[in-house]
C-alpha cells in the first residue's frame, strides 16, 4: 500500500511538474523523492508520470491516482484535526495566503495581536494572486485566503469582514487635481496608471474608469505595475492618477494627503474584503480566532462603513 510520504511526494511532483522542485518543496534530496516515487510506480504496476515530457505530465492512471491520493491526504490531516479540536485554546499548524494589493497594508494590523493572543498557532503568511489562491484552497495547499469578494465559486465559503472605499490618488499637474470632490465621470479620465494583468484591484479599476485605449501618461513609456506604492510614486514624480483602496492611505501625512488625495462622491467605488476557506476546510477554531482579530483591528471607518454608501465593484 502506497505510504503517506509516497502520496505527499506525488503531489509535489505533480504540482511542480519537475522532480528537483518537488525535492525542494519536500526538503528531501531529489534521488530519495524519485526513488519513492518510482517504488509507488512498481507496487501498483503502473506508470504515474511520463517522464519523456517536458514539463513532466501525468499519464491518464496518474491523473486518476493523483485525484484520489488528494483526497486520502485530506482525511489523514483530519487525524490531526480531531486532536487539535481537543485543545481548550487554537493550535496547529495554519497556512495564510493574502493577495498583493492587501498584504503590505492589511497582514501588519492584525498579525502581532493574533500572535500575542494564539502563541499556539503556527501562522504561514503568504502572498499570491486571487486565481492562484483559489486554486491552491481547492488543492488543500492552504487553509484559508484573504482576498477581495465576491468569487461566485461554489467551492469557496466567504467570510465577509469589511467594506474598503476607493480614492483617487492625482499628481499636481493632472486636470482632476483641482478638484476636490469627483464624480464617477471624473474617473473616466486619461492618464491612468494601472498594475499589472492578474490583479483583481486592476479589473476594479478599469471597471470603474472604463478605459479603452486612452491617452497613456507617458507618451513613449508603457509601464503597469504590481504594487500600489510604485504606482504612488510614479504620480508624486510624474503625473496621471490611479485609484487607491483606503488602507493604501492609512499611513498617508496630512500633507500628501491634501495634495494627492480625492475624495469619490456617493456611491463610493468600493470592494469586499473577506476571509475565504474551502468546503471541506476543517480548522475552524483557528480560522474564527482569525477572523475575530482582524476585525477588532482593522480602523473603526471600515468597520462602520455601510453597503448602501457604496458600490461594491466587480472583480
Amino acid at each position: 500500500m502506497p505510504t503517506i510520504t509516497q502520496l505527499e511526494y506525488l503531489i509535489a511532483v505533480e504540482k511542480e511538474r519537475h522532480f528537483g522542485r518537488a525535492a525542494v518543496e519536500c526538503h528531501v534530496s531529489q534521488p530519495s523523492l524519485s526513488i519513492q516515487i518510482q517504488k509507488l510506480e512498481e507496487e501498483l504496476d503502473v506508470i504515474i508520470f511520463d517522464r519523456s515530457k517536458k514539463p513532466i505530465l501525468l499519464t491518464e492512471v496518474g491523473k486518476s491516482i493523483v485525484e484520489q491520493a488528494r483526497i486520502v491526504l485530506r482525511e489523514h490531516k483530519k487525524i490531526q484535526h480531531f486532536a487539535e479540536q481537543g485543545s481548550s485554546e487554537p493550535r496547529g499548524n495554519f497556512s495564510l495566503a493574502v493577495i498583493p494589493t492587501l498584504a503590505p497594508y492589511l497582514i501588519p494590523l492584525f498579525v502581532g495581536e493574533f500572535s500575542k493572543k494564539h502563541p499556539q498557532v503556527n501562522l504561514k503568511i503568504h502572498e499570491y494572486k486571487t486565481e492562484d489562491i483559489i486554486k491552491k484552497l481547492i488543492n488543500d495547499e492552504i487553509d484559508a485566503g484573504l482576498l477581495v469578494t465576491p468569487l461566485r465559486d461554489e467551492r469557496i465559503i466567504e467570510r465577509h469582514l469589511f467594506f474598503e472605499d476607493f480614492f483617487a490618488y492625482v499628481s499636481v499637474d493632472h486636470p482632476l487635481s483641482s478638484k476636490k470632490i469627483l464624480s464617477h465621470e471624473d474617473l473616466k479620465a486619461d492618464q491612468l496608471w494601472l498594475l499589472e494583468e492578474g490583479h483583481c484591484f486592476r479589473n476594479q479599476i478599469l471597471n470603474i474608469c472604463s478605459h479603452h485605449r486612452k491617452k497613456i501618461v507617458l507618451p513613449n513609456v508603457e509601464f503597469t505595475s504590481g504594487n500600489l506604492e510604485t504606482l504612488k510614486n510614479l504620480i508624486r514624480k510624474n503625473s496621471g492618477f490611479t485609484l487607491l483602496p483606503k488602507l493604501a492611505l492609512l499611513d498617508t501625512n496630512k500633507k500628501e494627503y491634501d495634495k494627492y488625495v480625492r475624495n469619490i462622491k456617493k456611491p463610493i467605488p468600493s470592494r469586499e474584503v473577506s476571509l475565504v476557506h474551502s468546503r471541506s476546510f476543517l480548522k475552524e477554531g483557528i480560522i474564527s480566532s482569525l477572523e475575530e482579530t482582524i476585525i477588532s483591528q482593522i480602523p473603526k471607518a471600515l468597520r462602520s462603513l455601510k453597503r448602501k454608501d457604496i458600490e461594491i465593484i466587480d472583480i
